[in-house]
């Protein structure tokens, strides 16, 4: 990849020599496979630790009412950010944000379950499909310098 098409600083941010930098957070394992994990710009610090959203939202996509699922990084007064998952629930399907909550919590680090949760019809998506995480995040950081608390 030569660059992004009429856009100079996002290329010269991701082309840097022979390398693109793609911004993805992954790992090596012991026998060498790469493991993408999540994006790092979505990465949510709550009290010093680093959360990734795909954990969450592959915890909360295992539910039999969730349909669709997005987890956010919002403000927190107390942790600088704090979790929450938008939720499209299934059709016909009733659950509650502390149900949700609750059944996070089961299944992962207490730290990483959503503190919040809200329910929209639909989640927003480009052309591609990918969810629009950023416009699910202004309304919250809306009036701030910066999208860290």
């Amino acid at each position: 990849m030569k660059g992004y098409w009429n856009l100079p600083e996002e290329s010269s941010r991701a082309v840097r020599g022979e390398w693109l930098y793609t911004g993805d957070a992954g790992y090596l394992d012991a026998d060498g496979y790469l493991y993408i994990h999540d994006r790092i710009k979505d990465m949510i610090v709550s009290g010093g630790e680093n959360i990734y959203p795909a954990e969450i939202e592959s915890v909360i996509f295992s539910h039999p009412a969730v349909a669709d699922v997005a987890v956010i990084g919002v403000p927190d007064d107390v942790w600088g950010e704090g979790v929450k998952a938008v939720i499209v629930r299934k059709a016909g399907a009733q659950v509650t944000g502390d149900e949700i909550i609750e059944f996070a919590r089961d299944r992962i680090a207490h730290y990483k379950a959503p503190r919040s949760v809200d329910f929209v019809p639909v989640l927003p998506r480009n052309p591609s499909g990918k969810i629009l995480k950023r416009q699910l995040r202004a309304p919250y950081w809306e009036g701030r310098e910066r999208q860290v608390n």
